[in-house]
């Protein structure tokens, strides 16, 4: 699915800003079929959830309707006409005035809707959008909704984020030509100064296509034709991590002689590979730093900001960090697009977070039923987490900076049951793009001897907490448990292997001369002892902290505020964690710890 971009064929209006807003249970029946009776106005993108004081509505389960009016451009007479939405969590349906024109289940992926035979052009239409956070066991992430003795509906989640719902990314109306391009698949590779750039066109007719790669500078590299080939670049400039070098590959689809359609796409030519214990990009062994980060704002929520995003990165090259998993969801299409042309390197995560039933059962990790069963993940949730891997991928394979899938965070891979509900997913996901490799994030109950899906997969990306919730305030203990761990995984698969979370809960201004948890002293010792360890191995391939700032949960007996294991506060104020990571990681320039090698 290619998003819109504004090209000599193509045109868009942005639907950003205040619309009308509305919960179901203060509405009539079929709200859709009139102007919404509401004072309420809500910020689009944003989650609604912060937004307003009623807590009503911060909790609210069921259905949210937004609405407002929108306008069809008068010159779009012939086009298709479409509504694109970046993401509606976590199911959607639209109305165009009186009518349900589209529906979408899937909290973090992008949809269109065609509406051309049910608009006009010049003329206005009432545009509602009616969207649900509700999670079940069919929905990915899962939950449950409970009816407390009181009789209110309560949303139950097994992710330690907050679930904040509606309209996160931004809208937009745009048109397509009634013969466009469709989508477009780009592979890269490269031998010696040689770069390729492999292009698969899909259309909806035409007769011809025809393909040019611009570099830089704007000067045509290569030039092709047809729907599918391949262009040679000479003394090609790869795309590298902190590096980034993007060339243009415009796409025209002719009939006749007349061009219909255009588009163009950023092109980064790189590699990626595994060998071994090794990660690769350009052949190169690949050393992650880094975290694991949220879209999580004061305000808000998941709204997408450009603000925050150009704050963000900013304090990732601060730090010298080269990396971040979209933990754990699949991130705004812009937060992609900043990496690419920035030069960093991204783990793309699906929402298939809370497949554990094992979570429910604490430290313990027995599960009160088991987590593959018809009871939690049966094949309707399988089916859902196939959808929204296909999704994914599609939405993001043309992106240089993603250089690896991660297909589900923390699942029960230690549980019966795992391997035949992953097996097809994996499979899934390589048909879907075999150029890169796949993982997904280990949970502490899974270990080298009870997993039962690691051979799936590339790369061994582990979850840890030992000195926090294991050996809590203990780093002596921490480091031989860490130890251990590593070197029984090193001992059962020769893949490379890394760790995608590890952190400590820090208040931020809590201070001791002792290893007291929740200090910032300990937040930066625990950290300095789990680094200690991962430079004895030279199996070891990146480390991803969690988390990159403090994030909203749904507040427990156990988090005060949300998740305090940023090394930034919401805010983005460093910790003083900050500035030990800074000295480690700006100070290895992406070699592995204790060699000498890039």
């Amino acid at each position: 699915m290619l998003k819109p971009i504004a090209t000599a064929t193509r045109e868009l209006v942005n639907l950003d800003g205040v619309w009308r807003f509305a919960i179901d249970s203060r509405l009539p029946e079929s709200p859709w079929t009139a102007q919404l009776d509401t004072p309420l106005e809500a910020a689009v993108p944003a989650s609604y959830n912060d937004l307003f004081t009623d807590p009503e509505i911060r909790n609210h389960v069921g259905w949210v309707y937004y609405q407002r009016p929108v306008r069809v451009p008068r010159g779009w007479t012939d086009d298709r006409v479409l509504l694109r939405f970046g993401a509606a969590t976590h199911a959607a349906r639209v109305y165009v005035d009186d009518r349900l024109i589209g529906e979408h289940i899937g909290g973090y992926t992008p949809f269109d809707v065609d509406v051309t035979e049910h608009v006009t052009a010049g003329a206005e239409f009432r545009l509602t959008v009616a969207v649900s956070g509700d999670l079940s066991n069919e929905t990915v992430p899962p939950g449950k909704i409970e009816v407390t003795g009181a009789g209110r509906r309560k949303q139950v989640y097994y992710h330690d984020f907050y679930n904040y719902a509606g309209l996160a990314r931004s809208v937009w109306l745009h048109s397509l030509p009634q013969v466009a391009i469709d989508d477009i698949v780009v592979t890269t590779g490269h031998v010696g100064t040689v770069g390729s750039v492999h292009y698969v066109t899909h259309t909806t007719g035409g007769d011809e296509v025809r393909v040019r790669l611009r570099d830089a500078r704007g000067v045509i590299v290569a030039e092709g034709s047809g729907r599918e080939g391949t262009l040679e670049v000479q003394d090609v400039t790869l795309w590298k991590p902190g590096a980034a070098y993007l060339y243009d590959l415009e796409i025209e689809l002719l009939t006749g002689a007349a061009v219909v359609d255009t588009y163009a796409l950023p092109v980064g030519v790189r590699t990626v590979e595994v060998r071994g214990y090794e990660f690769l990009i350009n052949g190169e062994p690949f050393y992650f730093t880094g975290f694991g980060k949220h879209e999580d704002t004061p305000v808000r929520g998941k709204g997408h900001d450009n603000a925050y995003l150009v704050h963000d990165f900013q304090l990732l090259e601060w730090i010298g960090a080269n990396s971040f998993r979209t933990s754990h969801y699949p991130y705004a299409e812009e937060v992609l697009e900043f990496a690419d042309r920035h030069g960093i390197v991204v783990i793309d995560e699906t929402a298939a977070v809370g497949l554990n039933m094992g979570v429910v059962g604490g430290l313990a990790g027995k599960p009160p039923f088991p987590t593959f069963s018809e009871q939690y993940a049966n094949d309707r949730t399988q089916g859902a987490h196939a959808q929204h891997l296909r999704e994914l991928i599609e939405r993001d394979r043309n992106h240089p900076s993603v250089v690896m899938w991660c297909i589900a965070n923390e699942p029960a891979s230690n549980e019966d049951g795992a391997r035949e509900y992953f097996e097809p997913l994996v499979n899934l996901a390589r048909e879907l793009d075999p150029t890169r490799p796949l993982t997904y994030a280990v949970v502490l109950f899974a270990t080298f001897t009870n997993d039962q899906i690691i051979d799936l997969f590339d790369v061994v990306s582990l979850n840890r907490y030992y000195g926090w919730y294991v050996a809590g305030g203990d780093l002596e203990t921490a480091r031989e448990y860490l130890a251990r761990d590593l070197q029984g995984w090193i001992d059962r698969v020769e893949k490379p292997i890394m760790m995608t979370e590890y952190g400590a809960d820090t208040e931020p201004g809590v201070h001791s001369v002792w290893d007291k948890v929740w200090t910032e002293e300990y937040q930066t010792a625990f950290l300095e002892a789990h680094h200690e360890v991962f430079d004895r191995f030279p199996q070891f391939v990146g480390e991803q902290v969690w988390n990159f700032a403090d994030f909203a949960t749904d507040n427990g007996l156990h988090r005060v505020d949300g998740n305090k294991k940023g090394i930034f506060t919401r805010d983005r104020k460093p910790k003083s964690a900050a500035t030990s990571l800074r000295r480690r990681w700006r100070g290895l320039d992406g070699r592995k710890p204790g060699t000498t090698e890039h």
